[in-house]
């Protein structure tokens, strides 16, 4: 079987847009493999099929991973695989009908604010981290300082996004 590797980088907040891309590349017969940070993707392929890719956000542990898991086997869902968090699953369309794992909006805002969750978390730590490396007067701590700024403000980027595509959702509901 051919293969094929793919660069491609998606934000949290355009998962719909990578859900897209890959059910895209099923019809053109590329068939979605696996995928690796920062966003590598590999494909074998295939006969042309109408495939379409969900994406769900899940970290916990093993044991609930395996019931979460099954609740998608249970609906007929293939389990594709995950990359740091996020969790692929493929199910093929029929008579054009798109499956869904998210059948409601309120649901869809609840997998944003899952991922939000995480990246509040962490921010402290982040902020802490930028404070203990300021302190210091050489000038690789101010390049390391101004680095770590920036990966601040994208941060702050992310959590403002991930907010947005929460409020639209509900908006909807």
């Amino acid at each position: 079987m051919t293969t094929m590797k793919q660069f491609r980088w998606f934000w949290a907040w355009d998962d719909e847009k990578e859900e897209t891309w890959l059910r895209e590349m099923a019809q053109k017969g590329w068939h979605f493999q696996s995928v690796t940070l920062p966003g590598n993707y590999t494909f074998e392929q295939g006969e042309p099929r109408d495939d379409v890719y969900r994406l769900d956000h899940f970290v916990d542990n093993k044991n609930s991973k395996a019931d979460y898991l099954q609740l998608f086997m249970d609906a007929g869902w293939d389990y594709m695989g995950e990359m740091n968090g996020w969790q692929y699953f493929r199910k093929t369309a029929v008579n054009g009908v798109i499956p869904e794992i998210f059948t409601d909006n309120e649901s869809k805002a609840k997998k944003y604010q899952r991922i939000m969750l995480y990246l509040v978390i962490f921010l402290p730590i982040y902020i802490n981290a930028i404070n203990l490396v300021s302190k210091r007067t050489s000038t690789l701590s101010e390049v390391f300082t101004f680095i770590m700024l920036l990966f601040m403000l994208l941060y702050s980027y992310g959590i403002i996004r991930l907010i947005m595509r929460v409020n639209q959702l509900k908006k909807k509901i």
